[in-house]
Order: structure tokens, then sequence, then C-alpha cells
């Protein structure tokens, strides 16, 4: 649960099939103990009764039925907060809610034990891994071994069987037909593809990933430093507008194949001799997935896409420091987990180090990276609020272009050129305070923005778009015509009257 990762992240869970109600109940009462508590049930066809141990000889200790019995009552008691003598009475209740966290949540219920139910027509896409631990064969083995072939994501590319009873010996003997075996009954065509063997599933994979990411790669120009990785998949201008939309498709490429091979490797990495992988050539694998790994943060960095490090897959983070070693995003423990610009507005130019190590020891890549990420926030507030964001683009051009003619020393101008970025930074997320006192709200002072600074006309603005507004204008054709009319009659100018109908459509309080 804490190596594998579909279960490591949540998105997945698993079925362990016992021999009996008792065996289910011991297995329980064991994972109950460790972190699973509270993230596993059992789900039988047993409903505790106190008839049922009314006539059980209790003096010789607790025989299998009470122990049963307990285990049961007690698992009741703690899910529903209820004493035990009522909690009991809940038993049917228990499983369509634990059937159904375990399908909607499979973070919250990790493993359900069976011994009969669930192996025929359970639906669960989340199930990925099934414990085998009982005699099956045939179609109750082919029945279980379907609950968890759903596919439900890219991170789920097949289930897994664990088998702790050799019902496929054939396997081990590296014989594709089943039939001689665990399933007798049926025809070979009816079982072929079913099964896979694990290691060289994982292993055709791994060759496949890396091959499309190569390839991906193939035209990044050489030596294939950082700076030619960042060029190649953001543009080589930050001052081009389209430069990261011309690339975009290339990087969305490139996350997903990196994710892709991140999964790819963790699914072998503990199996790499087993799949035939020389000492030196697993150590070049590794390698090479930590480079592409490196590459990934370093372009998203670049472009501005790590937009909440918080929200970039956690549990991808743990398979990188896990399995990988990859040299992560550094962020020092005094400042928290934000995108680039907030740390630097937040800390100055001791933000830089939540760069990565290969950018932030670049100071002309430092420097590009904060130019696109800038542009970026430019880019998207531009229609909340054009005249504002459109000076703020007028002098981060006027930067970008110091920079590319600067004459005197590169490393202290570099030096000065990221506090002048760092300063324009702060008032693309935080604009300016010299406003008229009347102008006192986001909305007041975006209309003040883009009517010339007039503050009369802005006031009148605002105050005829609060009282005519009506209810879901932005999006309903004839709401709008009717307070465009009315904005025109203060503005006198269609092409501004429109431009201001624009505005308006983006601010909260106007809408």
């Amino acid at each position: 649960m804490d190596t594998k990762p579909r279960l490591m992240s949540g998105k997945g869970n698993a079925l362990l099939v016992v021999s009996s109600i008792y065996q289910a109940c011991t297995c329980y009462e064991l994972f109950a103990a460790t972190e699973l508590h509270g993230k596993c049930a059992i789900v039988t066809s047993y409903k505790p009764s106190p008839g049922d141990i009314s006539k059980e000889d209790s003096g010789e200790g607790l025989n299998e039925k009470l122990k049963q019995y307990e285990i049961y009552k007690r698992m009741l008691s703690e899910y529903f907060s209820l004493p035990p003598e009522q909690a009991i009475t809940k038993a049917e209740q228990f499983e369509k809610e634990v059937k159904k966290k375990f399908v909607e949540e499979p973070g919250q219920m990790k493993l359900l034990i069976v011994v009969d139910k669930l192996l025929t027509g359970f639906d669960a896409p989340s199930a990925t891994y099934l414990y085998i631990d009982k005699q099956m064969q045939d179609h109750g083995l082919f029945q279980a071994i379907c609950r968890v072939n759903r596919l439900d994501g890219d991170d789920k590319e097949y289930g897994y069987i664990v088998d702790y009873r050799d019902l496929f010996k054939s396997l081990e003997q590296s014989i594709k037909d089943y039939t001689s075996g665990a399933f007798g009954k049926f025809e070979k065509k009816d079982v072929e593809g079913l099964l896979k063997d694990r290691v060289n599933a994982a292993q055709e994979r791994l060759e496949e990933v890396l091959e499309k990411i190569r390839l991906l790669c193939e035209h990044v120009p050489r030596p294939k430093t950082t700076a030619d990785y960042i060029h190649y998949f953001c543009g080589e201008d930050p001052d081009t507008i389209d430069s990261l939309k011309n690339t975009e498709e290339r990087r969305q490429n490139l996350y997903t194949l990196t994710e892709s091979l991140i999964r790819a490797y963790t699914n072998i990495a503990n199996d790499m001799a087993q799949a035939g992988y020389s000492v030196s050539e697993a150590k070049e694998i590794k390698e090479e997935v930590n480079h592409y790994t490196n590459v990934m943060n370093a372009i998203k960095q670049a472009s501005g896409e790590d937009i909440d490090l918080k929200q970039y897959d956690p549990f991808m983070r743990r398979l990188i420091d896990t399995y990988i070693g990859a040299n992560p995003v550094k962020i020092r423990k005094s400042i928290p987990e934000l995108p680039i610009i907030d740390l630097l507005i937040k800390n100055g130019a001791k933000g830089l180090d939540g760069l990565s190590d290969d950018i932030k020891n670049n100071k002309q890549l430092a420097a590009e990276t904060i130019e696109r990420n800038i542009r970026k926030i430019i880019l998207n507030k531009t229609p909340i609020d054009p005249a504002y964001y459109k000076k703020l683009s007028a002098v981060l051009t006027a930067l970008i272009e110091e920079r590319k003619t600067q004459s005197e020393s590169y490393d202290k101008f570099l030096d000065k050129h990221i506090q002048d970025l760092i300063e324009l930074a702060q008032k693309t997320v935080e604009p300016g305070k010299d406003y008229p006192d009347k102008i006192n709200t986001p909305a007041k002072k975006v209309l003040y923005n883009n009517l010339n600074g007039d503050t009369q006309k802005a006031l009148q603005v605002f105050e005829t778009i609060v009282e005519y507004k009506q209810d879901g204008w932005p999006d309903n054709p004839m709401k709008r015509k009717d307070l465009r009319n009315y904005i025109y009659e203060e503005l006198k100018d269609d092409d501004l009257t429109d431009s201001i109908i624009e505005i308006a459509k983006n601010q909260p309080e106007l809408t």
C-alpha cells in the first residue's frame, strides 16, 4: 500500500479473497491495527446476531464463532459510532456504505476483505489489486479476476493478481495456456490474453514509454542542456507573446510521457534484474528517468505551469522520492509551496531558492523563467483590466529588451534585472494603490484604469451597471444588450462601450 503507485496515490484499492468468514475477521483485526484502520472492511454473507453465539461454550475461551461475532460487532460499532448492541443491526447498511466508498472514494476505503461476495458483478474500476488466499478455479476464478480488469484512467493500465495459493503454476513455467490448470474447463480462446506476466508487461511498458519520450526530445538542440530543453519546449524568446502558446502541445506531451515514464519505471524498479537488465543497464535507465523528471520540473517552472505545486500529484512526487531520487524543485522549509512569482513577491530574491537548481544556477535562465511567468500572468489577467496590464506588458517588454542589449557586466546587470522583475511581479499580482479615495473597490479601479483615469465617469458607469444589471446578464444576449444601452448613454462611444461590457463581465462585483 505504501509502494505500489495506484495504492499509494489513493486512486486505486484492493480486494483480499480469503477462505472463510473467520479468516476474514482475523485478517481484518490485523489490518485494523495498522494505518489501514478505518480504511478497510469485511464484506461477507455473515450477519452478526447474539442468537448465533447464545449456545456456544465460552468457558474454554472464545471459539471461532464467538471471535468473529466480537470482531464484526466492534467493526460496526466503530464505523457507526454506536454502542455494539445497536451497531450489529446495521450490517446491511454497513455493506452498502463501504461498497459505495470503495468505488467512489478509493483512498478512504483501501481494502475490502471478502469470501464469496463481490467476486461477481461488482463494478469497481478503482479496484487494482486482487489478493487471492483461497482455492478457486474456472468460472469463479475468472469472475474474480475480472473485478480488477476495468480501467479508469491513464495511471491504470491493468489490474494485478497476487496469488498466495499457487493457482497459476503454469505462469511460472512461462506457459500461456492456462486451460490445463486454473481454467481447466475453459477453451483456450476464452482466456487468451486475460493474464500476463507482471514483470514482462511492466518491461514492455517501460521500453515503450522510453522510446516515445526519446523520440519527443530527439530534436532538442545539442548539447541538450537545461536551457536547450527550455527553449525547445517554451520558445526561444520570453518576449514573444505566442511562444508559449506555439509550444504548448510539445510541453503537454512531455508532461504526459514523463509521468507515464515515472509510473512505468516504479512498476518495475524492484524487479530490474528479474526483467533481464544488467546492473549497468538498470542504472542507466534510472538515470534517464531521473533526467526526464528533472527536465519536466524545470520546464513547468520556466513556463509558469507549476501554478500550484500542492496540486501536482503528491503521490507522483512521492514516487520520485522513493524510486528515482530526481532533483526536486528545492523549496526551503521556511518557504511555502507556492508558484515562483508568489515566492519572489513574498521573499524577494530569496524566492529564487524555489527554482530548480539548473535554472537557479544560471542567471539568464532564472531571468527568462521570471519573464515567462510574469508574461503568463499578464496574458491571463489582461481581459480583467486591459489598460492596466497592457501598461505592465510594455514595462516587461522594455525590461527584456534591455536585457538583450545590456552592455555592462552581465552578472551584475542580471542581478539588477531580476530585482526589477520582482518589482514588476508585485504589480502584476497586487495593482498599485494610487487611486482617488472614491475609487475604493476592485471593479471601480478597473473602470478607472480603462476610462483614462476619469474618476467621475468611472463612478457613473459603476453605478449604472449596479443599478441596471440583471441576474445572469453576462451569458444572456438580451440582458447584455439592455445593459449595454444604459452604459452607452454614459459613454456615447460604441467601441468604448463594447470594451467596458467585456471588462464588466470579468468583475465579480458587477456580475
